[in-house]
């Protein structure tokens, strides 16, 4: 997403020129020249052709008369003593400044959304989500982050993201739909940030519960939680006391908490990591699409793999419960920038944001009947017989939501 960088800057010519390189006789800038009422385009710039040999780029009749060229700055002076001048003017740089529905918001339809109503009017959705993750930019301008809710289990003085990733999650979820940058799926939920990663993206059992437990103790407040992470492990039954970090979800998920976990991102079965392999989570395997419509055939943008297919890094099985897009997504990012980046991580938190747009109309649904009701609200527009196992999950859709 480009945003607005420069406007053009109303100066006039003599403050450019006080500030003026030592080389100003010989370079040259862009200059705009407007003219006094009834003066002839073509008397001046003929005097910038013919006298100054200056190439003259645009010219004005409609809306102003005048015309635009480079010149020195030596040149540009001479010009705005010229009777006929109105002003001399640097010219100067601008880009668009619109906000961008990413293509993983275009395909699960959040656009048609009724709660989620993107509209550009910075409307917000009334519900708390914890990222999970590597922190969050605190004061990132696309982002409704809850500072005072934010939680700091890994190395480091704060919540603070220092890599990216939990910033990016968070934008998926909740961007605001503020006219610049991106929107996320449930625009301006409230983002609750929880580091459990270092910098480099990396952490212990031990701070992902520190997470968990945080959470829980929010659980009155908090709705949702995203956990785009995971390391080796396997499932347990809850209350056997064989996983610490299973007996911690199974208490949060009883607390009342949803929480959308990444399926992982080696080829590998769900059911070998953790907390994918937990049955009690959103475990969400990534789609690769590349323009936010079904039916396949769009060209790959950012990394190769095909258009309206199963990733070609995501994890599978049994224990996957939903597909969402994963690959080349757009989101916020650090130093309140942008990235595109792919992972079931971006998959995830498409579900979590589906997740939050369901706790904002019903209050009271338990984490089972949220991972139901995003089930049966999924579709099967999708090249399903790329999924490498039998099982092919529904991909999210909140049309409706």
């Amino acid at each position: 997403m480009r945003r607005l960088q420069a406007l053009l800057a109303a100066v006039l010519l003599a403050a450019a020129v006080s500030a003026a390189p030592a080389n100003a006789d010989t370079q040259t800038n862009g200059y705009i020249v407007l003219l006094k009422d009834g003066v002839g385009v073509s008397s001046v710039t003929d005097t910038l052709t013919g006298t100054l040999g200056v190439t003259v780029d645009q010219l004005y009749s409609s809306a102003v008369r005048g015309y635009s060229a480079h010149m020195t700055a030596a040149t540009a002076a001479r010009l705005a003593r010229d009777s006929r001048v109105a002003l001399v003017q640097p010219d100067g740089e601008v880009s668009i400044a619109a906000q961008s529905l990413p293509t993983g918001i275009d395909r699960i339809d959040a656009e048609l959304s009724p709660t989620a109503r993107i509209n550009g009017t910075d409307e917000r959705v009334n519900v708390d989500v914890a990222v999970i993750d590597t922190g969050v930019d605190l004061d990132h301008p696309d982002l409704n982050v809850y500072t005072a809710g934010a939680k700091n289990c890994s190395t480091g003085r704060s919540a603070e993201d220092g890599n990216g990733h939990g910033t990016h999650v968070s934008g998926t979820i909740g961007a605001l739909d503020n006219g610049i940058g991106v929107v996320g799926v449930a625009p301006g939920a409230r983002i609750w940030p929880v580091r459990v990663l270092n910098n480099q993206g990396s952490g212990s059992f031990s701070a992902i519960i520190c997470g968990i437990d945080y959470v829980t103790a929010h659980a009155s407040e908090i709705e949702v939680a995203n956990m785009s992470l995971g390391g080796s492990g396997s499932d347990s039954a809850c209350g056997s006391n064989k996983d610490a970090m299973h007996e911690a979800i199974c208490r949060s998920v009883a607390a009342g908490v949803t929480y959308a976990v990444a399926a992982g991102n080696s080829s590998a079965d769900a059911a070998k990591s953790v907390p994918s392999a937990y049955d009690e989570v959103i475990t969400v395997s990534a789609l690769a699409d590349f323009n936010g419509q079904p039916g396949g055939g769009a060209a790959s943008t950012c990394r190769a793999d095909v258009d309206d297919t199963f990733a070609d890094f995501s994890n599978f099985g049994a224990d996957v419960d939903i597909i969402a897009p994963g690959v080349c997504i757009l989101s916020t990012w650090k130093g309140n920038g942008y990235n595109t980046i792919s992972g079931t991580s971006m998959a995830s938190p498409h579900v979590a944001g589906a997740a939050a747009l369901y706790k904002a109309t019903h209050p009271s649904a338990s984490p089972a009947a949220v991972k139901s009701a995003l089930q049966a609200a999924g579709t099967t527009n999708w090249n399903t017989s790329t999924d490498p196992d039998g099982t092919h999950e529904r991909l999210l859709n909140v049309a409706t939501f």
